[in-house]
């Protein structure tokens, strides 16, 4: 197996490896994060440019954790690495989101069934009309049995995914709640087109940290709160996925 990526963004450390499933937060502090505090063993594998990874294990399966960045670009250039040059069988988003839909609140979480996209990522990919981002239907399944269990209100829907943090015409917003995004975010279109491409796995479940029409937002208690219930469906998602 290499150690290094073509690009030597993702260099692994002697001795290590990547996980068959990673999950991917943006921030890579959270990526260190959750390896402390949600898994057994963790070992740094990965440092470049500050994108730590870590393998460790989770009720016994190895689970690997990294940073993705912001935006499709940053996120699909790590994921096509892992899947390519790392042996990465499949991938789960964690992250926040702003909510857009009447029933999203939030603390929800929502489970990503397919993502709409401003992006012209899709254009590389050269299929006649456009390509319609989806998730794994058995992760999904795994994962809205996971809420269940946990007792964990999730919301299953399509999102928006959009490369402007800062849209020029804010009336994106209304557009895409009409046609029934349940939240916006930007990375998730990306990652399920890079899983499409590569023959690989991928999923998306977000935690609703404030919603742009309401005006709703969450303390930072009440944040970690929330992350927290994302990461228990993450996980169980992650030890039961067919890899």
């Amino acid at each position: 197996m290499m150690t290094s990526s073509p690009s030597a963004c993702i260099e692994l450390k002697p001795g290590t490896h990547f996980a068959k499933v990673v999950l991917m937060p943006g921030d890579p502090l959270r990526a260190k994060y959750i390896a402390e505090h949600y898994l057994d063993h963790p070992v740094l594998v990965n440092d470049v440019r500050n994108m730590l990874a870590y393998t460790g294990t989770y009720e016994g399966r190895e689970v690997s954790v990294m940073g993705s960045g912001m935006g499709i670009p940053s996120a699909c250039l790590y994921l096509h690495e892992l899947f390519q040059f790392f042996g990465v069988e499949a991938v789960i988003r964690v992250g926040s989101a702003g909510g857009l839909g009447d029933d999203v609140h939030v603390r929800d979480v929502v489970i990503a069934m397919s993502a709409s996209t401003n992006s012209g990522f899709l254009n590389a990919y050269d299929i006649p009309g456009q390509l319609a981002p989806t998730a794994d239907f058995g992760m999904l399944a795994e994962a809205v049995a996971a809420a269940k269990e946990l007792g964990v209100r999730a919301d299953v829907g399509r999102v928006y995914t959009s490369d402007f943090f800062y849209y020029p015409d804010p009336s994106i917003n209304q557009k895409a709640k009409d046609f029934g995004h349940l939240c916006l975010e930007m990375e998730t279109a990306g990652i399920y087109l890079e899983a499409m491409a590569s023959g690989k796995k991928a999923l998306s479940i977000l935690s609703i940290s404030d919603h742009i029409f309401s005006g709703e937002a969450l303390s930072a208690e009440e944040r970690q709160d929330s992350f927290h219930e994302m990461m228990e469906i993450a996980l169980k998602t992650a030890v039961r996925t067919d890899v």
